[in-house]
Order: C-alpha cells, then sequence, then structure tokens
C-alpha cells in the first residue's frame, strides 16, 4: 500500500508497507423493510431539498451553530506535509517506555528491492539493543508518527496518536475518588494471590471473536430458512454486594477448586491404561493353549 524507505543517520532502507489487520468485524447494508432493497444515500440541501452533486461539496468548520468558516481545496494543499518517500527516524527509546495507549494501526515493513541486507541489519541491531524507533512519514496526504520495532523476522510499523490526543484520566470525578480508597494489607495480599493463580502466557489464539461467530451463525441460519426465535431478556435481580474480603477468597477458592479439578482429569487416563495392561497379560497363557490342543471334530 506504500513504498519508500526508512532513514536513519546515512543508512537508506529500501521498504514496502503492509497492513497487519484482517478485519474480521460483520458489515451489514441498509435495506427498505418493505422492499428489500438496499437504500441510496444522497447529499441533500436541506434548505432547497434538492441533491447536491459531489463536486458542489465544500469543506466547512463550524465556529458557532449553524455558523461555518468555508475553506476551499486549494487552501489546505498548501498546508499539507511535503509528500515523501522517506520514514525519518527520530530517536530510539526503550519499549517498556512507550504506553500501548499511543499505539493505533499495526503494519508490516517488508525489504524492497536491494534492501535486504540493510533491512535485517536494522532489524538485528534492534532486537540486540532492544530500542523502538520512533519516526515520521506521510502516508496519503497525512504525516503519521510511527514506531518501528522488530517482530521475529519482519519489521513492523504502527501509527501512533499524538500526546495532544489523550485524554489524560485524572479528568473523570469516579478516578481520583477511587485514587483516595484505602485498601488494607490483608486484603492487597488476597488479590496478589488471586492475580498470581490467574496467570500465564499470552497466548491470542486462545481468544475469539464469540459476539462475531455467533452474527455469523443467525445468518446462516436465516439464509437456510431456518426461524429464529428471539427469547425474552431474563429480568436483572440485583443481588447483594458481598464485601470486598469475602468476594476475593470467594473467587481465590473458586481458581483453586478449578485447579484441583483439572488435574484430577489429567491423573485419571494414567490410572486406566495400568488397570488395561492386566487382562492382557492374562490372555497370553490361554492362547498358548489353545495353540497345543487339537481342535475337535
Amino acid at each position: 500500500m506504500w513504498t519508500g524507505a526508512i532513514s536513519f543517520g546515512m543508512v537508506t532502507v529500501p521498504v514496502k508497507l503492509y497492513s497487519a489487520l484482517n478485519r474480521k468485524s460483520v458489515r451489514f447494508h441498509q435495506l427498505s423493510g418493505k422492499t428489500g432493497v438496499r437504500i441510496a444515500q444522497k447529499r441533500v440541501d436541506p434548505s432547497t431539498g434538492e441533491e447536491v452533486a459531489y463536486e458542489d461539496v465544500v469543506k466547512g468548520y463550524e465556529i458557532a451553530p449553524e455558523r461555518y468558516v468555508v475553506i476551499e481545496p486549494g487552501e489546505l494543499e498548501t498546508l499539507q506535509p511535503k509528500k515523501t518517500r522517506t520514514i525519518e527516524i527520530e530517536d530510539f527509546v526503550e519499549l517498556f517506555e512507550i504506553d500501548p495507549v499511543f499505539y493505533d494501526h499495526p503494519y508490516y515493513l517488508a525489504p524492497g528491492p536491494g534492501g535486504a541486507k540493510p533491512y535485517r541489519l536494522l532489524v538485528e541491531a534492534m532486537r540486540a539493543t532492544g530500542k523502538v524507533a520512533i519516526a515520521r512519514v506521510v502516508i496519503r496526504s497525512k504525516e503519521q508518527l510511527v514506531a518501528l520495532r522488530p517482530m521475529g523476522d519482519a519489521l513492523g510499523m504502527a501509527t501512533m496518536i499524538f500526546a495532544d490526543e489523550i485524554l489524560p484520566p485524572d479528568r473523570l470525578e469516579e478516578i481520583a475518588e477511587a485514587a483516595d480508597v484505602k485498601t488494607t494489607k490483608r486484603e492487597l495480599d488476597i488479590a496478589k494471590q488471586l492475580v498470581d493463580s490467574l496467570a500465564g502466557k499470552f497466548q491470542p489464539d486462545s481468544y475469539t471473536d464469540t459476539y462475531r461467530e455467533e452474527v455469523l451463525s443467525l445468518i446462516e441460519r436465516k439464509a437456510q430458512g431456518k426461524e429464529i426465535a428471539i427469547q425474552p431478556e431474563p429480568e436483572e435481580v440485583a443481588a447483594p454486594a458481598p464485601d470486598l474480603m469475602s468476594a476475593l477468597k470467594a473467587s481465590l477458592d473458586a481458581v483453586r477448586a478449578r485447579e484441583d479439578g483439572a488435574g484430577a482429569k489429567k491423573r485419571k487416563p494414567a490410572a486406566k491404561k495400568a488397570a488395561a495392561k492386566k487382562p492382557a497379560a492374562k490372555r497370553t497363557p490361554a492362547k498358548k493353549i489353545a495353540a497345543k490342543t487339537p481342535a475337535k471334530r
């Protein structure tokens, strides 16, 4: 979707840009409920009721209710960043210093013609130093702040959100109030035990979009002509909130019971295999005797 080069110091690395995402969201079209025909979206001037041609549409920035500053296309073009084919690296930073909230859209950078060796060198150098490159690049007439980092043998690139676009969490009153709440050492110890008992390696394949799967299943069943019975939603009854310590202990006990149950299931097959060996030992002599005894006629 884009070709250019990475530039750091006097080194240039030809690269090609590929999206790292394949969105799986289910998309619907708007249809007329009476005819089943797809609805056409039109640009209409509400003051005249007439359709506005695309070439007559201009950009306007609202400065007050129903008051706009009209911006001409040529005026915006003079402000657009210079179109270059270079990813200009400005800094190398530690990966842990970048909060994930700044990441936007992931991409892969592949080596371009003649760029295999400098590409490999950059990947290995960044992996060895544990650094992430912060750079700027112009994509589709917009300047983007990006982060480059090794991802296995590939060089990944993620567009980033500028700092002034991130809303600070302390602007929310609820968070400020929660920060003033005091916890006890006993509560913290049990909470840490609960976290440790649920800890494990991150396996992305184990998480699936169950809602999307259910929507696709619904579509398939309806396409086959099956009737869909809409189940009434159960009334939610507000249960009394348990005290925090009781909830922590109950959660920890539930996790431990689940782990003990899983361990018992793993041990059962071994017991079955041991029991299965005994009958096999008894049948061996019987076969030998039968072979020596002449068959009756």
